[in-house]
């Protein structure tokens, strides 16, 4: 089984990590780091000194262990400067740290290495590698995969969860000239192919049961989360548990509370909470934060641990301690129960003398173009003449959604073309002109904006179909695909394909540009902002107020005909 996205990564860390929608609490808890935009123009004088206090911040993290925080920190950093070499770097040993904690926090995982054996573990790592071999978009390094997973490796035999799990009793003496003699092994072999990088894992592996009395399988499997997580920054090795996460995620429904977090001042910060979620009817908002589950403080919990103590069977009560800005901690008892996650939300008319229709599409699913049906129509029946769709913080979703989605407007012409090592990945997707909105359009996007939504925001720009509003989009240009593996009820996220807009431009790491840049964008507020109002203050969503505007004066200007286009059949 194949299922083709266009992910943001793992947004990912943030999105889940992904994540395929913003909404990787599935479980009711998760949301890891967002992806970096697209690199900015920079101002090389100001450089050396941002870096160096962002250094001196990521070594504060990375000593408490704040992994996930430190991710966040660097790739904030890379935006500007992403030609760094120390910030790569020190992105790229924290992520391994982050992604390490994340795989000894999950059950999923700890299931697998108790129960493979040697065979079983070279079998699952033999077939990483043979999906890397198939689906990846360029040729792999297989060297470079096998260094990545040594790293992973190095890495694990200085973390507690690592020791604690595996029963290493060796001393630091014995550790250290294990980690030596491996890297001049390692160094010393020629990696060629995948059969090559088999034999040198099983060689690790024999060489850390005789020095270290280390099981084979967990040596073997950070060399398969190693190999896979060494590809880009979209790629990785999945784990039973987070692989039945994509999938809630596609399909749009999960068990849990509803809420998005993540970690901030030794507490977890709730970021959004889903339309109709446990969470909502318990009376929980935006900007509350999590100090306690149960009688676990969450001061020093990861965002991922903090899911596992929040996960549980449909039904039952979990107790949270909240703080409310400005009102006294209480604690609330809230029931996990099935949620849906809606692709489309807060649908209205937000002025109804021009018939100005606006809707928030969060993420690319399963029943996006269902949803976006049932919206549109409702718009259509309150009077709307024109439509606002708000991508702002959109992280992607499905390719095929995507394209569903533009087909609705766009009535001929390319919607988006993929490009891949194999030509099988090589594909123009087409509109049709049955059942096309001919309402005019205005698209609100940011830097949030990515994978799923460009493809989207691309296709209007290009056709000259709408108007787009807002910040530069991420710029995640790129189509991945889960592929699950035999052993363990795991699987991989590989990149497999590029995607470009109908013009043929490239989004990655270039993003979609609006026709109108709002710089400055206050972030919307937690109500709907007055659009009725003629400009937006500093407390109300200003790129909205934008929209509205525009649509206002350029419905001054168009003729009866291009005002009320409706569905051309």
């Amino acid at each position: 089984m194949r299922q083709s996205t266009v992910l943001t990564p793992a947004l990912l860390l943030r999105t889940f990590c992904t994540a395929i929608c913003a909404w990787a609490v599935a479980v009711g808890a998760l949301q890891a780091q967002q992806p970096s935009q697209p690199p900015a123009i920079k101002t090389p004088a100001a450089d050396n000194g941002q870096i160096d206090s962002v250094v001196r911040r990521g070594q504060k993290l990375e000593n408490e262990h704040r992994w996930g925080e430190a991710v966040t920190l660097y790739e904030e950093a890379l935006r500007e400067n992403p030609t760094d070499h120390n910030l790569s770097t020190r992105h790229e040993l924290a992520k391994i740290h982050y992604d390490l904690g994340r795989r000894y926090h999950d059950t999923s995982f700890l299931r697998s290495l108790s129960s493979l054996d040697q065979r079983e573990t070279l079998a699952l790592y033999g077939e990483v590698l043979s999906k890397i071999q198939s689906h990846y978009v360029v040729e792999p390094d297989w060297a470079a995969l096998v260094r990545r997973g040594t790293a992973s490796l190095e890495v694990a035999l200085g973390e507690a969860s690592f020791v604690r799990q595996t029963g290493l009793t060796a001393g630091r003496p014995e550790i250290d000239a294990f980690r030596e003699k491996l890297v001049q092994q390692m160094q010393s072999q020629t990696i060629r192919d995948r059969q090559q990088a088999i034999d040198a894992v099983t060689h690790a592996a024999s060489l850390a049961r005789q020095q270290l009395r280390l099981p084979p399988a967990a040596v073997i499997l950070e060399y398969a989360c190693g190999a896979a997580g060494s590809l880009d920054e979209y790629s990785a090795y999945l784990t039973g548990d987070q692989l039945n996460d994509v999938y809630s995620q596609i399909e749009g429904n999960f068990v849990g509370l509803g809420i998005e977090l993540k970690a901030q001042d030794s507490t977890l910060l709730i970021v959004k909470v889903i339309t109709g979620s446990p969470a909502e009817r318990a009376g929980l908002k935006a900007q509350d934060r999590i100090v306690a589950v149960g009688s676990r403080s969450t001061t020093d919990l990861t965002t991922d641990q903090a899911a596992d103590l929040l996960q549980g069977a449909e039904g039952t009560l979990v107790e949270l301690t909240i703080q409310t800005p400005g009102a006294a901690t209480r604690k609330m008892a809230v029931r996990r129960q099935h949620v849906e996650v809606p692709s489309i939300d807060d649908v209205k008319i937000v002025d109804r003398e021009k018939g100005i229709g606006y809707l928030k599409l969060t993420c690319f699913q399963k029943t996006t173009s269902r949803d976006l049906d049932a919206a549109l129509w409702r718009l259509q029946n309150q009077g709307m003449r024109s439509l606002i769709m708000d991508l702002r913080g959109n992280p992607g979703g499905l390719l095929t959604s995507s394209v569903e989605v533009s087909d609705k407007f766009i009535e001929e012409g390319v919607i988006v073309s993929t490009h891949g090592r194999s030509s099988l990945e090589d594909y123009n997707y087409t509109a049709h002109k049955a059942g096309t909105w001919g309402v005019t359009l205005v698209v609100l996007i940011d830097g949030d904006s990515a994978s799923a939504s460009e493809i989207f925001a691309g296709a209007i720009r290009d056709h000259k179909r709408g108007t787009i509003i807002g910040q530069r989009s991420y710029g995640k240009g790129s189509v991945q695909g889960i592929f699950p593996l035999a052993a363990a009820g795991a699987g991989v996220r590989l990149t497999t394909a590029k995607f470009y807009s109908p013009s043929g431009a490239a989004i990655s790491k270039v993003g979609v540009s609006p026709d109108i840049e709002i710089r400055r964008a206050a972030k919307p507020a937690d109500d709907a902002p007055n659009a009725a109002a003629p400009s937006a203050g500093p407390d109300k969503d200003d790129v909205l107020a934008a929209a509205v505007n525009h649509l206002r004066f350029s419905g001054r200007r168009e003729t009866a005909a291009g005002t009320s286009r409706a569905l051309a059949k």
